[in-house]
């Protein structure tokens, strides 16, 4: 089955406005417990630190059992919305991701990522499994129903829309970008599509550091 590939320019519009959305939103003040030198620190990716947004992620895993982003504290936690059949960037993005955790090395186990399907009527828990087993055995796949899918779109500020292609398939317009959290749980990021693998990793190492 063949998917309509997003065009580039379409890709890099969607990032961008994702950006902007995040940078126009009103930020609190950097949460006291996230450290005072956590403000001083600088990001290659959009600092959004004491962002009123992007604060709970409650859905089942592939298996069917609820999860939610406290269980994840001690780590840094990278949230990225998309579905198993985007063309080219949910698989570099994810792809990156996997690599960021070869070259931290034994510190490689204290980043993990999590996929939110966007497109639950085909990405089923088998189709999920294997895709991101293919990329990183510790990868977390999340799927809800579509209700519950837009709720936690509308909490992350996230955008996807289903697009036709022809007969009866479709493609997915969605945010280009994912999101980091420090160990102790608050969002700190916004990873644009295309920042890289070598400034990816530097971010998520004073995430480790500085946290």
């Amino acid at each position: 089955m063949r998917v309509r590939s997003l065009p580039r320019c379409r890709q890099f519009m969607l990032a961008a406005a994702s950006v902007f959305l995040l940078a126009a939103c009103g930020q609190s003040e950097t949460p006291s417990s996230t450290g005072s030198d956590a403000a001083k620190v600088s990001f290659h990716a959009v600092d959004i630190t004491g962002a009123a947004y992007a604060r709970q992620l409650s859905l089942k895993d592939l298996d069917g059992r609820p999860r939610s982003l406290s269980e994840f504290k001690g780590k840094v936690v990278f949230v990225f919305f998309g579905f198993t059949q985007c063309p080219d960037v949910c698989p570099t993005t994810m792809a990156e991701i996997a690599e960021v955790r070869r070259r931290l090395g034994p510190d490689g186990d204290k980043v993990q990522a999590i996929f939110v399907t966007v497109d639950p009527e085909r990405d089923t828990p088998e189709v999920l499994k294997a895709y991101l087993g293919n990329l990183d055995k510790d990868f977390v796949g999340l799927r809800g129903t579509r209700e519950e899918t837009d709720a936690m779109a509308r909490e992350f500020k996230v955008f996807y829309q289903k697009v036709p292609t022809s007969g009866d398939q479709y493609t997915i317009d969605h945010t280009a970008g994912g999101y980091l959290f420090d160990p102790q749980g608050h969002v700190r990021l916004f990873v644009r599509y295309g920042m890289g693998v070598d400034k990816l990793t530097a971010d998520i190492r004073q995430l480790l550091v500085s946290s």
